[in-house]
C-alpha cells in the first residue's frame, strides 16, 4: 500500500518543482504523475504543465535509494 502526503499546488508550480521539493530531484515527476492520473484526460499528456493554485495532489512517500558504501568516501561508510 502506497501512502501519500497531500500537497496544494501555488500559482506556477509545475511537476518538476513539486518533485524537487519532495524528493530533491526535479527529474522524478513520474511518482507524482502516476499517483494523480485522475487530474489527466485519458489518453493525453500529463496536464496542467503550470498548475494554478490550489490544486490538491498526492505526493507518494517514496523511500531513497541507498547508496553502496563502496561509491562513497572512507568517513562516510557505515562502520
Amino acid at each position: 500500500m502506497v501512502e501519500y502526503i497531500e500537497h496544494e499546488t501555488t500559482a506556477g508550480e509545475r511537476w518538476d518543482h513539486i518533485a524537487y521539493k519532495f524528493y530533491g530531484d526535479a527529474k522524478r515527476t513520474s511518482d507524482l504523475i502516476r499517483a494523480n492520473r485522475g487530474l489527466f484526460l485519458p489518453g493525453l499528456k500529463p496536464v496542467p504543465i503550470v498548475f494554478r493554485g490550489r490544486v490538491k495532489i498526492r505526493v507518494p512517500i517514496v523511500e531513497a535509494p541507498r547508496l553502496d558504501d563502496a561509491l562513497l568516501p572512507p568517513w562516510k561508510r557505515r562502520q
